[in-house]
């Protein structure tokens, strides 16, 4: 039980380029996991999380990495994630085995498009999390701004433990509310904390923000509300333990800042860490006992119970694959076998390892609250391992759909096989990376996130499988959907001589709603035996193996629902197969009277440019079919929202950078399907039309 209390299991999540990896490599340093401190960019060396060649190149986090780090006298395991949206899966598989999670936010960027997705993420999986705001040494800082957006953007209480010393080039540290001391950061690189006294010309602001700190703690807890009322001093343990108990219960938000760049505000946010963040026994997980009809049984965090484990990461290596694992309850044993749930197959570890980034440390086991890396057991993302005698599965893990794919092929035909491997590997891998066969041109299409997930696949397959590949221009994802309500009465017969195919079948077909919770919906209201109970499913399997492609372009069929009300059969020529076949000609019969309509991808595009700049980016995002949402000046810069069809998209880097002198970012994710304008509908038809013909 000490054990447990004494582990934190934490994320470092934010928007991109907030600061997370660089976090991080503050954190390592002072814990004292490294000896020097690597920069991001402009380093050769590169940040110790950033352990690929590519991560090194770009400056940016492509895949999750894990470590550990001892902060007085507790465990953190530290999992920091990548920014760009391309990468959310990374994010999204990580929060759910984390415990807790700190959300950076950059001081002048403040509340990003990618904060609102990590957000949502946390959400998901019921994860608590410290808000740290860093950059404050940067031109425009303003922390206040930030905490309000904090509030209004992403809805929590937010509470401000710290003020700054200064800001922009004037920051020196931060004013700790709950002790009433100014903390400054000494040393060369900021290693030696030193806590004084207010300097007098923040005195009285810190007053006010300790008062305001103090009235919103007073709202969950009666003791300090008393103590405020008969104006009794309050004891820093009371505060602490209040801020903990509230943040775990996803209450309230702890604010903390610093700017970690410039080695300032990084030890108070590991104390926090170890003072508010939960440990695996102030957490309860839940699985499905699929001995006991899926009923849901609750997983403690005892090490002498059955084990349970979650696959959440796996990578091929030469050597086999390794699976990053959070061992939840009991204990996993090298040597020892243990059961997959969802192949239910036995599996053997062979090694167990403690990661930190691209090193490693060999174990003999790992205990309940344990986040490792497992050799020798074969499994995908969202696995669970069980001793023998369980079936327990725990929640998977939510996967986004693809929106983009391209061709692909290797120069060389010998590297065909090659090239067959590498796919297998990452789509194992990367449950957002897809690839599949044109069924018309015969093409190996990849599908992914974004045009940087595609790139930087490719690459990687240049580089660690030596294949050189030629890629076709990005194509969008499009999709296809009924927009009218009708009723079909099908009836399918064939005579050949000897037993023939009987089949009739009647219904409707239903368009549903955007926010529908499924793509497919099928329902059965026949009555009195007109379509024997053996041949419905059938009936279902016709229905969804026409979807996979529709009439207008190829494109996956959704937002329809099939309701099968009547038909008939032949006691010799009705089967399996003339019940499938009835229904997939009745669906494309019927959805081309729906008045079908193609569905496009639209992103949600943040872009930061000078303010001189904002007129000339809002006018090139209008002529890409774009919908400005909001167009806010934060200090030198101006940030601008839009939703913009992904296919208007491409190429957008570049022309942003010409159009502000290399000044303007941006950053896009996807929002949703939206109906394409009839001219447009009516080009991406007869180009996928000319396409088919050229293939015959």
């Amino acid at each position: 039980m000490v054990r447990l209390r004494n582990i934190r299991n934490i994320g470092i999540s934010a928007h991109i380029d907030s600061g997370k990896t660089t976090l991080t490599e503050r954190i390592l340093f002072y814990a004292g996991r490294i000896h020097r401190m690597g920069e991001v960019k402009g380093d050769d060396r590169g940040a110790t999380m950033d352990h690929m060649e590519l991560e090194r190149e770009r400056g940016i986090t492509i895949t999750a990495a894990a470590t550990s780090v001892t902060w007085t006298g507790k465990t953190i395991n530290i999992i920091d994630t990548p920014g760009h949206v391309d990468f959310t899966v990374e994010v999204e598989r990580s929060l759910r085995v984390l415990d807790g999670a700190v959300l950076v936010l950059c001081a002048v960027g403040g509340v990003q498009s990618q904060s609102l997705t990590v957000d949502r993420q946390m959400r998901r999986y019921n994860v608590p999390r410290i808000a740290f705001i860093n950059k404050l040494d940067r031109t425009g800082a303003d922390p206040a701004r930030v905490i309000t957006e904090l509030e209004a953007k992403l809805g929590h209480v937010a509470v401000p433990l710290q003020i700054p010393i200064g800001l922009e080039n004037d920051h020196k540290g931060v004013i700790d509310l709950i002790a009433m001391q100014a903390i400054l950061f000494d040393g060369e690189t900021g290693e030696k904390p030193r806590r004084t006294d207010i300097p007098a010309d923040l005195r009285e602001m810190a007053d006010r923000a300790r008062h305001a700190m103090l009235d919103t703690l007073s709202l969950y807890s009666d003791e300090l509300m008393g103590l405020l009322i008969e104006d009794q001093p309050v004891s820093e343990d009371l505060l602490h333990n209040i801020i903990r108990q509230h943040t775990i219960a996803r209450e309230i938000t702890p604010v903390l800042m610093g700017s970690a760049f410039r080695n300032k505000g990084v030890q108070p946010l590991l104390d926090a860490v170890t003072r508010y963040m939960p440990s695996p026994l102030d957490r309860i997980a839940f699985a499905r006992d699929h001995a006991n009809e899926g009923a849901e049984v609750a997983i403690s965090a005892d090490t002498d119970g059955d084990p349970v484990a979650m696959a959440f990461k796996t990578v091929e290596e030469p050597f086999g694959q390794l699976t990053f694992t959070r061992v939840y309850q009991g204990r996993l044993q090298r040597g020892q076998t243990y059961i997959n749930t969802r192949s239910q197959k036995k599996q053997r570890i062979g090694r167990i390892l403690r990661m930190h980034a691209n090193d490693r440390e060999e174990l003999d086991c790992a205990l309940a609250g344990d986040i490792v890396a497992l050799m020798g057991v074969e499994c995908v993302s969202g696995d669970t391992l069980c001793g023998e005698g369980r079936s327990y599965s725990l929640e998977r893990i939510h996967v986004a759909e693809p929106v983009i794919a391209m061709a692909i092929r290797p120069l060389r035909t010998t590297d065909r096989d090659k090239l067959a491997k590498a796919l297998s590997r990452f789509c194992k891998e990367d449950p957002t990376f897809h690839v599949r066969t044109d069924g018309q041109t015969g093409e190996t299409l990849i599908s992914g996130m974004g045009e940087l997930h595609l790139d930087v696949y490719v690459e990687r397959m240049r580089r660690e499988h030596r294949i050189d590949v030629e890629v076709g221009a990005p194509k969008v994802s499009y999709r296809e959907a009924p927009t009218a309500e009708v009723a079909f009465n099908h009836k399918h017969k064939k005579q050949t001589g000897g037993s023939g195919q009987y089949a009739h079948i009647i219904g409707k077909l239903i368009p549903l709603p955007a926010d529908a919770p499924n793509d497919y919906e099928f329902e059965n209201v026949v009555t009195g035996g007109r379509v024997p109970t053996e041949y419905i499913p059938s009936v279902d399997k016709g229905f969804q193996d026409a979807r996979g492609k529709g009439p207008l372009a190829g494109c996956e069929i959704v937002r329809i629902k099939m309701v099968l009300e009547d038909g008939s059969y032949h006691a010799v020529d009705s089967s399996d197969l003339a019940f499938q076949v009835c229904a997939r000609e009745t669906f494309r019969d019927a959805f081309l009277q729906s008045k079908p309509a193609l569905l496009e991808p639209i992103v949600k595009v943040e872009v930061e440019v000078p303010v001189a700049s904002q007129g000339g980016v809002v006018g090139d995002l209008s002529a890409r079919r774009g919908t400005i949402r909001a167009a806010e000046v934060k200090g030198p810069v101006a940030v601008v929202t839009a939703d913009v069809p992904l296919a208007n998209m491409f190429g957008y880097a570049t022309d942003l950078r010409s159009q502000t002198q290399g000044c303007g970012t941006f950053t896009m994710e996807f929002a949703r399907y939206d109906q394409v304008p009839a001219a447009v509908q009516q080009e991406i038809v007869t180009r996928h039309r000319e396409a088919v013909a050229r293939g015959r």
